[in-house]
């Protein structure tokens, strides 16, 4: 299956606080999956396939609504040191990041009429740099109207009900000054944290700031998010490109 991909290169060393990292999303890397994508943010490498089910969860069937949802993992040597395999049981901030996977792909659709049909998106980090989260929903929204797509193609549904894309962007306060798209050290230094999550239509999807090292302005809320929404508009940019 061919692939198609989509890059924006910034410099990774001495890049502008207001500069995405080299970000390239790439189509149909796994062709079993009905829908993929390879998202990098830099050095952060998520793979997101989506798999279409036709079932739906328990308190959904009989009444002709899908569902979407989404898993999230990291392998063990995504990291700088192995991390071990969540075998039995998720932690806490694996649970957290796919349910935000989860409720930031849901926002693609107005409702869920289109038939007892599950989206299930994967989201596996292969390298992690920061921003894993941002990654994976911004590449998890290509292969979720991948897989909408395919159920077009194959005749199951007339029309493909994504409303809208997504994507996501983390930002911070690091030395002092507002910079987008933080990488790990960055990350580890900021003052202040947050992840940004925005619709193609300009409204948000879901904002989580936190003061890392205190308390934040109302001033640095405003510039915090006027870096993220041009960032994330550069990445619908990205995402419109490559679906064509």
């Amino acid at each position: 299956m061919a692939t198609e991909s989509s890059e924006t290169f910034v410099p990774r060393e001495g890049r502008a606080p207001s500069s995405l990292r080299a970000v390239t999303l790439e189509r149909q890397v796994a062709p079993y999956a009905e829908g993929s994508c390879l998202v990098s943010f830099g050095d952060t490498r998520v793979l997101c396939a989506a798999s279409v089910d036709d079932t739906v969860p328990g308190w959904r069937r009989g009444s002709g609504n899908g569902w979407i949802t989404a898993e999230y993992a990291m392998l063990p040597r995504a990291t700088r040191t192995r991390t071990s395999r969540e075998r039995t049981s998720l932690g806490g901030r694996t649970q957290e990041i796919q349910r935000l996977v989860g409720r930031s792909v849901r926002a693609m659709v107005d409702g869920f009429s289109f038939g007892e049909y599950t989206i299930r998106v994967d989201c596996d980090v292969i390298q992690a740099d920061g921003g894993t989260r941002t990654a994976a929903i911004t590449g998890a929204a290509v292969a979720v109207s991948d897989a909408f797509s395919w159920l077009v193609l194959e005749g199951r549904l007339p029309e493909s009900p994504v409303r809208r894309m997504v994507a996501a962007v983390s930002v911070g306060v690091v030395d002092g000054e507002p910079r987008l798209d933080l990488d790990y050290d960055e990350d580890v230094r900021a003052a202040v944290d947050m992840n940004v999550v925005m619709s193609g239509e300009g409204r948000f999807v879901e904002v989580q700031g936190t003061g890392e090292q205190g308390t934040f302005s109302r001033s640095e809320l405003d510039a915090l998010l006027g870096l993220a929404t041009d960032g994330i508009n550069v990445l619908l940019a990205r995402q419109a490109e490559v679906l064509g």
